[in-house]
């Protein structure tokens, strides 16, 4: 007698489920990976618009008003998650000129971006 097989048995769609289980695992831990890179992308590039804004606000002020800046923290409005601190060092790296460091935190504090940049008199 020959037996006729059609169709799958349990063992085989048993070992397809397994495996098609394990591929969508594996893109579902990638999709979640890609999404967490993509926030900390966002907040930098966010971070470095608000710390090169504080920079030109500076620059704009000219060389005599950015001693106006130093040591000042601020709270961005429509930036709830960021604090911003602008440091002014007078005659660094030579004399005559000033140092502008702008940071920016987030994550309570343990991200940052720091920006700098040179004015001369």
């Amino acid at each position: 007698m020959s037996q006729n097989n059609k169709g799958f048995t349990l063992i085989e769609v048993l070992v397809a489920m397994v495996i098609l289980t394990v591929g969508l695992l594996g893109t579902a831990a990638l999709i979640t990976g890609i999404i967490k890179g993509n926030k900390v992308s966002n907040r930098i590039t966010t971070a470095t618009v608000l710390a090169q804004d504080k920079i030109e606000e500076i620059k704009g002020a000219g060389y005599a008003g950015a001693d106006a800046k130093a040591g000042t923290e601020d709270i961005i409005t429509n930036f709830p998650l960021y604090k911003r601190i602008t440091g002014v060092a007078n005659d660094d790296p030579a004399a005559g000129m000033k140092k502008i460091t702008v940071t920016v935190y987030w994550d309570s504090d343990n991200s940052q971006v720091e920006l700098q940049t040179i004015l001369a008199n």
